[in-house]
C-alpha cells in the first residue's frame, strides 16, 4: 500500500517536478551561508519567532530559500512570492513547496497580473511581519489591508529604491508600522552592495552578451555603494569606466578613484556599455539614445525598469527584434542599441543574482531583525528605524568567526579613553 504523502500547501509554482534539482541549488547555496547557519542552528533551539507569520516579497533564490528555512526552523509561519518577474527560480520555488511545506507563489516570467495575484495571496495571510525587496508588499497591505498594517509588528526592507518609497509614505504621514531598514546596514552597504552586486551585475551582462569588457568604454551612472562595486569590477576586467552623478561628493569621490566623471549626456558619444544603478527614473533617456553609438549595450542594476526610459526607446525605434535571449536589438536611424533583460535588474534576470557567501550577510541581517521586530517591535512605533548597531556587529563578528579569523579588543583602559572628554595629558 503506497503512503500517503503530506498535502500540499496553497501555491503557484511553475512545474513541482523541478524540485529535486531546488534541493540540490540550495544545499550549494547554504554549504556558503556560514553565518546563516549559526543563526539558525540558534532559532531552531530557542524558537524566537513562534507564532509569527512573515510574509516574504523577496527574490526567490537559492539563497532566500536557505533564509526561509531558518525563519520557519524558528517557529514562524513562512510565505513567499516574488519580487520580481525575472527573478524566481522555479525549481528552488518547487523545493520549498514539496520539501518544505511553505506557501510559495513565483514563476518565472509570470506576467504583470500574476505577479499583482501572487502579492495578494501573501496580503489574504494577513502578515505579522513582512520581508519586501521594493516595497511592494507591505504597500499594498497599506493600500488594500490597514487594519492588518494596525496589528503587525513590522517591516523590513532591503532596497534603496523600497526606502525612497517608505520615507515617502512616513513624510506623508501614511507608514502605520515599524520598518527596519536593512539594506542600510553597515554590513548590507559594504558587501552586498558592493561586492555582491558589483559581481552579479557583469556577471549578468556577460551571460547575456558574451561581450569582451577589456578595451570596452562602460558607463556607470550612479555611484552609489552599488555604482562603486559596479565600476570597480568593470575596471578589474579592463574597462575604462565613466561614471554619471548627480551628487557633487560622489561624483569628486569617483574622480579621486581614478575613473572619468562627466554627464550622461556626453558620456552618451563614448559608451559602449551602459549600466544604470541610480534608483530613479529616465536617467537614460531619448537625448541620451540619440547620441549613442551603434551597438551600443544598455543594462539596469535597479530594483525597477524605470532608470531606462523604455517608452523613449520603443518611439524612436523603427524596428526591434530579439538577437539572442534577453537581448533586445532596437534599431534607430541606421544604429543598433541593445537592451538586456527587458529594462529589468540584469544581474537576477540574466544571471543567478549576488554570489551566495554575499547573501549570506543580508540574509543574516534579515533574520537578526525579523527577531528584533518579534522581541521589540510593539516598543519601535511607526516610521523607518536603523539596523541596530549592535546586530550589525553581531553579523560581522560571526563572519569572521565563520572564517576562523580572530581580532583585538579594546582593553579596560582603551575602552574609557575611547569615551573620554578629558584632553590626554602632554609630556612637557
Amino acid at each position: 500500500m503506497a503512503t500517503k504523502q503530506p498535502k500540499l500547501p496553497p501555491h503557484d509554482v511553475a512545474d513541482l517536478s523541478l524540485a529535486p534539482a531546488g534541493e540540490a541549488r540550495i544545499a550549494w547555496a547554504a554549504a556558503q551561508m556560514t553565518v546563516l547557519a549559526r543563526i539558525a542552528d540558534r532559532f531552531a533551539a530557542e524558537q524566537p519567532l513562534a507564532g509569527a507569520t512573515i510574509g516574504m516579497c523577496l527574490h526567490v533564490t537559492a539563497e532566500t530559500a536557505v533564509l526561509a528555512r531558518a525563519l520557519a526552523g524558528g517557529g514562524a509561519d513562512v510565505a513567499l512570492c516574488a519580487a520580481n518577474p525575472l527573478s524566481t527560480q522555479d525549481d528552488v520555488a518547487a523545493a520549498l513547496v514539496r520539501g518544505d511545506r511553505l506557501e510559495v507563489f513565483a514563476r518565472h516570467g509570470e506576467d504583470l497580473d500574476t505577479y499583482a495575484a501572487h502579492v495578494g495571496a501573501l496580503v489574504a495571510r494577513e502578515p505579522d511581519i513582512t520581508l519586501d525587496d521594493g516595497a511592494d508588499l507591505v504597500t499594498v497591505l497599506h493600500e488594500a489591508r490597514p487594519e492588518v498594517v494596525a496589528r503587525m509588528r513590522g517591516a523590513t526592507e532591503e532596497t534603496t529604491t523600497g526606502l525612497v518609497r517608505l520615507r515617502g509614505m512616513e513624510a506623508d504621514g501614511r507608514l502605520a508600522c515599524p520598518v527596519i531598514a536593512v539594506n542600510e546596514a553597515r554590513t548590507e552597504r559594504a558587501f552586498n552592495d558592493r561586492y555582491g552586486t558589483g559581481q552579479s551585475t557583469i556577471d549578468g551582462i556577460l551571460r547575456a552578451t558574451n561581450v569582451l569588457l577589456a578595451g570596452a568604454v562602460v558607463v556607470v551612472v550612479g555611484y552609489g555603494w552599488t555604482g562603486k562595486g559596479i565600476a570597480l569590477r568593470a575596471q578589474g576586467l579592463g574597462a575604462s569606466v565613466i561614471v554619471c552623478e548627480v551628487d557633487p561628493i560622489r561624483a569628486l569621490e569617483a574622480r579621486m578613484e581614478g575613473f572619468q566623471v562627466m554627464t550622461a549626456l556626453e558620456a552618451a558619444e563614448r559608451g559602449d556599455v551602459f549600466i544604470t544603478v541610480t534608483g530613479n527614473t529616465a536617467v537614460l533617456s531619448a537625448e541620451h539614445f540619440e547620441r549613442m553609438k551603434d551597438g551600443a549595450i544598455l543594462a539596469n542594476a535597479g530594483h525597477f525598469d524605470v532608470e531606462i526610459d523604455l517608452g523613449e526607446l520603443e518611439r524612436l525605434a523603427g524596428a526591434r527584434r530579439e538577437v539572442r535571449p534577453l537581448v533586445e536589438e532596437f534599431e534607430l536611424g541606421g544604429r543598433r542599441l541593445n537592451l538586456l533583460a527587458h529594462g529589468r535588474v540584469v544581474n537576477l534576470a540574466s544571471a543567478e543574482g549576488h554570489p551566495s557567501a554575499v547573501m549570506d550577510l543580508s540574509f543574516a541581517t534579515q533574520a537578526l531583525a525579523v527577531e528584533h521586530l518579534v522581541r521589540s517591535g510593539d516598543e519601535l512605533g511607526p516610521g523607518v528605524h536603523p539596523f541596530p548597531a549592535a546586530l550589525d556587529r553581531e553579523v560581522a563578528r560571526l563572519k569572521l568567526d565563520a572564517l576562523g579569523v580572530r581580532i583585538d579588543e579594546l582593553t579596560p583602559d582603551q575602552a574609557a579613553y575611547a569615551h573620554a572628554w578629558v584632553p590626554a595629558p602632554h609630556e612637557e
